[in-house]
């Protein structure tokens, strides 16, 4: 590739290099671009497939166990249990959106409705609000967030359209993933049956050990986050029932998605429910973020360590690096999918470690953990 040639009279070292070798360089950079180019384009369609990916490593148990229970010659039908389970998914998706999009439609049209009522109110002396803001000075705030109030509410009507690109850019996600985790679901043991007939007899017992590792990392993972989130909904639902907050049901649901998101999925659901509480009064609103924020800090320190220690083989200090990490790179998506992307980073080290000599080592890691 270079030719190297010494003048023993001047004490120098020539480098010729080919024209051939020029055009390789070239080459080379040129197809790392397009590549790195390529990979940044298609990012927002290579997210859809690994969460798809996980997704499917996630309910393929369900399915499995769903399509042994068919009756007759259905039995064992991987095909109809996927086409059951995607059903119920879809049905347990429709009753969701059907429960909180009427509430939500209903209280934004009542707040819309009230707010000058509210805005006049504030403005009147015979008020007791209005008494309380003559007397602390507040005539220029509340004059300020009314003005700003009615900017957003006239600016509504314009953003519509964003609004409802953005929803279905939502909804066209949702059914990517939902189409590529049908498919997964059928055609992921032809190919893995594939890939593992492609090995030597070593490398396949080498590769079933990793996949076995990784697959029960990720079910533990969502089976625990799974668990944590019907917990959460099942506690926090309590008071709302007592304290006559309107949709419990709804906020039911709510809570036990936020709590499927690591970190700051129940902090989301915090502020849901807690603006949800405030139409019925500021002193309800206290109580139930107060409860809330006492639920979080019994997870914290006595659900969540029981739960996901038996589900996964991560220590406390890795799943909080991992998260973020997570968070950093794609927000909540990012965070979501921390803990089962380090969980199989940490199998393949493991894995890695006992090929070179080092079982002793890992063996005696996994007794202190």
């Amino acid at each position: 590739m270079f030719n190297f040639i010494r003048n023993k009279k001047d004490n120098e070292i020539n480098v010729n290099i080919s024209n051939k070798n020029v055009v390789r360089v070239i080459l080379i950079i040129l197809i790392s671009y397009v590549i790195l180019l390529a990979l940044r384009k298609s990012f927002y369609p290579i997210k859809l497939i690994i969460i798809s990916i996980f997704l499917t490593l996630a309910i393929n148990n369900p399915v499995h166990r769903l399509s042994n229970l068919m009756p007759g010659r259905l039995k064992g039908n991987r095909v109809f249990g996927t086409v059951t389970s995607l059903i119920i998914v879809l049905a347990l998706l429709s009753i969701f959106i059907a429960s909180i999009v009427p509430p939500l439609v209903k209280q934004t049209s009542n707040f819309i409705k009230v707010a000058p009522g509210l805005v006049q109110d504030l403005h009147n002396q015979n008020s007791s609000i209005g008494r309380v803001i003559n007397h602390y000075h507040l005539v220029g705030t509340v004059d300020n967030i009314s003005s700003h109030l009615a900017s957003r509410i006239n600016s509504f009507s314009g953003k519509s359209f964003s609004t409802i690109t953005d929803v279905t850019s939502s909804i066209f996600a949702v059914v990517s993933v939902l189409v590529l985790t049908f498919m997964m679901l059928i055609e992921g043991p032809k190919w893995l049956k594939f890939a593992h007939n492609l090995l030597d007899e070593r490398r396949q017992r080498i590769a079933a050990r990793i996949s076995n590792e990784m697959y029960d990392v990720i079910k533990g993972y969502v089976n625990g986050q799974v668990l944590m989130a019907a917990i959460a909904a099942v506690i926090i639902v309590i008071p709302l029932f007592i304290l006559n907050v309107s949709y419990p049901i709804a906020l039911m649901v709510i809570v036990f998605i936020c709590a499927l998101i690591p970190l700051v999925g129940h902090t989301l659901g915090a502020v849901i429910i807690t603006t949800v509480a405030l139409f019925n009064s500021p002193l309800i609103a206290l109580i139930v973020l107060a409860y809330y924020i006492l639920y979080m800090q019994i997870e914290a320190y006595v659900i969540q360590p029981k739960i996901q220690s038996s589900k996964t083989n991560l220590t406390p200090l890795m799943v909080f690096a991992s998260l973020l990490i997570g968070l950093s790179l794609d927000g909540l998506i990012g965070g979501l999918m921390a803990i089962p992307i380090a969980g199989c980073l940490k199998v393949l080290i493991e894995e890695y470690l006992r090929t070179h000599g080092y079982a002793s080592q890992v063996k005696s890691v996994e007794t202190k953990d």
